[in-house]
C-alpha cells in the first residue's frame, strides 16, 4: 500500500505594488456635483432665476410679483412673526390630526391580518372613502363640531387614514411566509406578530404611506383653513394666504406659497430621508 507524500506548506511574501501610479483624485468641481444637496440647490436657483426673469418681462406685480418682492416679502413676515405664528397653528393641528390617524390606520390594518372580518371591513371602508376628497367632508364637519378645531382634525383624519392603511396592509401582504412561521416558532401571534415580524418587514411601504399620508394632509389642512379662516375669521397659513389675496397682497400671497413648499421640502428631507436612513437603508431592505 502506497501512500500519497504530504506537500510542504509554504508562504510566499508579497512585495507591495509601487510601480502603478496612483490614481488621481477628482477634480474639485466633480467631487461638489456628485453632493446631492449641492444639485437640488443650483435647480431651485434656476427656478428662481427664471421666476425673476418672467416677472419682470410681464412687468404686473399684482398678477406676479418677482421673486426678489416675495422673498422680501417673506422675510418680513419672519421679522414681525406673523408668519410663523401662523406656521405653528397649522402645524398643531397637522400633527393631532395626522397622529390620530396614524393610530386608527395601525388599529385598522393590525385587525385586518389577524381577522377575515377585518380584512371585510378594511376593504369596504377604503373602497367607499378612499376616493372621497377630504376637503368635501369639511361643511360636513362643521356641521358636527362647529368651528373649531375639531373640524379640521376631522378631515385630516380622513385624508391620512386611508392612503397608510393600505401601503400598510399590502406591505403586511408582502411579508414572506418564512418570517411569518418564525414568529409564530416563538410564540407571537395577534399584536406581538404584528409589532415584531410585520412591521419591520413591512416597513418600506408602511413609510411610503407616511410619507403619501403627510402630504395628503398637509394640502387639505391648507385647503381647508382657506374655508375655515373665511368662516370663523382665524385660522393658520392657509387663513394667512387667503386673506392677502382679498387684500390683493400677491407678493404676500406668494411667500405663504413659498412657505407651504419649504416646510413640505424640510419634512421630507429631515424627517422621512433620515428615517430611510437609520432604517430600511441601514438594514439593506432599501436602496
Amino acid at each position: 500500500m502506497t501512500t500519497t507524500p504530504v506537500r510542504q506548506e509554504y508562504e510566499v511574501q508579497l512585495e507591495p505594488l509601487l510601480s502603478v501610479p496612483v490614481e488621481r483624485q477628482l477634480p474639485l468641481a466633480q467631487r461638489l456635483w456628485q453632493q446631492g444637496w449641492l444639485r437640488k440647490a443650483v435647480i431651485l436657483l434656476m427656478i428662481a432665476v427664471l421666476w425673476e426673469a418672467v416677472a419682470r418681462y410681464q412687468d404686473n406685480d399684482l398678477l406676479l410679483p418677482s421673486f426678489l418682492q416675495t422673498a422680501a416679502a417673506l422675510w418680513d413676515g419672519l421679522i414681525t412673526g406673523e408668519l410663523p405664528a401662523k406656521v405653528g397653528v397649522s402645524l398643531v393641528i397637522l400633527l393631532k390630526g395626522y397622529v390620530l390617524g396614524i393610530v386608527l390606520a395601525f388599529g385598522l390594518t393590525s385587525l385586518a391580518v389577524s381577522t377575515q372580518l377585518g380584512r371585510d371591513l378594511l376593504g369596504t371602508l377604503t373602497s367607499m372613502f378612499n376616493p372621497l376628497p377630504a376637503i368635501a367632508l369639511l361643511p360636513l364637519a362643521l356641521l358636527w363640531f362647529g368651528l373649531g378645531d375639531n373640524s379640521l382634525i376631522f378631515v385630516l383624519v380622513h385624508s391620512v387614514l386611508w392612503a397608510l392603511a393600505l401601503n400598510t396592509y399590502a406591505g403586511f401582504l408582502g411579508v414572506s411566509e418564512t418570517l411569518r412561521m418564525a414568529g409564530r416558532n416563538y410564540g407571537l401571534k395577534g399584536l406581538r406578530l404584528v409589532l415584531h415580524i410585520l412591521v419591520p418587514a413591512a416597513l418600506p411601504s408602511i413609510l411610503s404611506g407616511l410619507k403619501i399620508g403627510w402630504a395628503f394632509a398637509w394640502r387639505t389642512l391648507i385647503a381647508a383653513e382657506l374655508v375655515f379662516g373665511a368662516s370663523s375669521g382665524k385660522g393658520g397659513l392657509g387663513w394667512y394666504i387667503f386673506q392677502n389675496r382679498n387684500e390683493l397682497y400677491t407678493d404676500k400671497v406668494f411667500a405663504g406659497l413659498a412657505v407651504v413648499i419649504l416646510i413640505g421640502l424640510l419634512v421630507e428631507g429631515l424627517v422621512f430621508n433620515t428615517l430611510e436612513r437609520l432604517t430600511v437603508r441601514r438594514w439593506g431592505m432599501q436602496r
